[in-house]
């Protein structure tokens, strides 16, 4: 997606050769034009896989998949990290480790917002060592439902989460790949990143 990559080469920063900071439009401030785009084409692409919900991890996935939702006329789940007085039972949840954050957390969704005859797209900001996504697929198989697949938005192809997915059998769709952030420069995989 050739609006993202300009934004991600402008206003994203390379802070090593593992981590790209993109706060400016997509982690801390949000872009709603950008969101917009991507909303559109990750409906575009994922159209015909007969969806009816998104999951999504807060609190950087929300954008994205309400974007999303919005095109594809489908509810927007986003599975919390922190327990709140109002969500302390009848859940599914698992647990994922963020390498950006050096913690594990708790991810949960209310089982009255999944079930067993839901088709769920999982959408998330970065993939990277696929944690994240690993905790939401284990959400969306503990409810029984259906995964169509799994939207990206930005993709650490150089990391092996993608792969690792790809290798269960899970359509990912990446708008983003970057194959390298060497020398402070985002070089990005032409190819499809879809399996």
């Amino acid at each position: 997606m050739d609006l993202l990559k300009q934004k991600i080469v402008k206003e994203g920063k390379v802070l090593s050769e593992s981590v790209l900071k993109v706060d400016s439009f997509l982690n801390h401030q949000i872009d709603p034009e950008l969101m917009e785009e991507i909303g559109r084409e990750f409906t575009e692409r994922f159209k015909n896989a007969g969806i009816t919900k998104i999951l999504t991890l807060e609190s950087s996935g929300i954008a994205p998949s309400v974007m999303a939702g919005l095109r594809l006329g489908v509810p927007v789940i986003f599975a919390r990290k922190r327990k709140s007085l109002t969500l302390i039972d009848h859940l599914y949840s698992a647990k994922v480790y963020s390498y950006t954050k050096k913690e594990t957390n708790e991810i949960s969704v209310s089982k009255d917002y999944i079930s067993n005859d839901d088709i769920v797209l999982i959408i998330d900001d970065f993939l990277a060592n696929g944690q994240a996504v690993d905790g939401l697929i284990g959400i969306v198989n503990q409810s029984g439902a259906s995964l169509a697949g799994v939207g990206i938005v930005i993709e650490k192809g150089f990391q092996d989460g993608g792969s690792i997915v790809r290798k269960r059998g899970i359509r990912v769709e990446s708008l983003a790949n970057i194959t390298s952030l060497a020398d402070g420069k985002v070089t990005f995989n032409e190819e499809d990143s879809s399996i």
